[in-house]
């Protein structure tokens, strides 16, 4: 998404500036041509040697080193990024103040502009600040942030610039093509628990990664999203509307809430296919051999597969082996008009890892896919479902 774009990165004195070096080097490394901008007081922070290494492009830091950089830099650039947004900057950015390199950039540049505001949290709530980042939200800027945790003072408090991750996706999230405007998309995605007792529980080893993505590669499309997720360490997506469902039946009650407010389901979830017959209410002691009886856990694709009126269905088949017939034989018995086949005992397929190797199998053909991450893989199944859809 971000292959020969050119981000135009501002930094400036605050403590975070030396996360822009980790920013610098996942968006070269994404394919992007960045070029940084620092002001005096970022020098403080991180080096501009730092940033050349990072970016492999020369970094500048005055206005008058090179006198046209103020005009030709934002000529060039496709997005300007201010992380850390100081305090300082916002202010001048809002009252058109252009004292050094950086504001005098902002002040040429006309394309889109996203801030990573980033300061103490008294500083963050004073009125004057507030007014200026609403000044900046009006005029379209694009705000990232900031967040609310530990800061450099060693207090608590919001003004945490936001984490690099989430400036990424708001850099992606500008070059995105928007053709699924239309579309409101339900996600599921993780594990469901089936529980013993208030202690033990039966689960799988699912991480949520494949359902995570979808669900990000959808917002960036322009697609409301709603993601129904089983237990995941995974950082929960902005700007999506997220539901907990901890069970199969959890996961199943939650999928029939939604499910008449969407376009299209795509069931990445690993749903338990059984539960214990029984649930004791107190903690099951260790005595000698335990035997356990379970039951079918709901089949949520088969109950929605049914309905007279449903949305588009996509599921996955996440097979031990080459078993490909498996997942036809389910796209047609449960009445979907995708499934996504994969392979969990190839290297770098199935699950908590960043890649997967996958086949989209679809009423017309079948696709597959070489090893590819995860967010690769997500945009390949919205591609042929919006082509099928079309």
């Amino acid at each position: 998404m971000l292959k020969n774009k050119s981000v135009l990165l501002g930094v400036t004195g605050g403590v975070a500036a030396y996360k822009t070096i980790d920013l610098t080097r996942r968006l070269t490394e994404n394919g992007a041509s960045v070029t940084v901008v620092m002001t005096d007081a970022a020098k403080n922070f991180v080096t501009p040697l730092s940033l050349e290494i990072a970016s492999g492009n020369k970094v500048y830091t005055d206005l008058f080193g090179s006198p046209m950089a103020h005009i030709d830099l934002p000529a060039r650039s496709d997005i300007l990024v201010i992380a850390p947004a100081t305090a300082n900057i916002i202010a001048k950015i809002a009252n058109g103040i252009s004292d050094d390199l950086l504001s005098t950039c902002i002040l040429s540049f006309r394309g889109k502009m996203i801030i990573a505001p980033s300061m103490n949290w008294r500083m963050y709530e004073n009125p004057a600040v507030q007014n200026n980042l609403k000044t900046l939200m009006d005029r379209g800027v694009i705000r990232v942030g900031p967040e609310k945790g530990a800061l450099a003072c060693g207090e608590e408090g919001m003004g945490r610039m936001s984490d690099v991750r989430d400036i990424i996706r708001a850099i992606e999230f500008q070059f995105a093509e928007k053709d699924l405007l239309n579309e409101r998309i339900l996600v599921t995605a993780g594990p469901t628990r089936e529980y013993l007792d208030p202690v033990r529980f039966l689960s799988n080893r699912s991480s949520g990664k494949m359902g995570y993505a979808i669900a990000e590669a959808a917002l960036k499309r322009g697609a409301e999203v709603t993601l129904i997720s089983g237990f995941s360490p995974l950082q929960r997506p902005g700007g999506i509307k997220f539901i907990s469902a901890d069970t199969s039946l959890d996961m199943f009650h939650a999928v029939l809430r939604e499910l008449r407010l969407s376009t299209v389901l795509i069931m990445s979830a690993a749903v338990s296919d059984f539960m214990p017959a029984e649930k004791s209410d107190n903690k099951i002691g260790k005595s000698g051999e335990f035997l356990l009886r379970l039951k079918p856990a709901p089949d949520i694709l088969s109950e929605i597969g049914r309905m007279e009126k449903r949305p588009f269905i996509i599921g996955f088949s996440a097979e031990t082996g080459k078993k490909i017939g498996n997942a036809k034989k389910k796209l047609r018995e449960k009445n979907m008009d995708m499934i996504v086949f994969n392979d969990i005992t190839e290297e770098g397929s199935g699950f908590d890892t960043d890649t997967n190797k996958v086949v989209i199998i679809d009423k017309i053909k079948d696709t597959e896919l070489p090893l590819l991450s995860k967010d690769e893989v997500a945009d390949a199944l919205l591609d042929r479902m919006a082509e099928i859809k079309a």
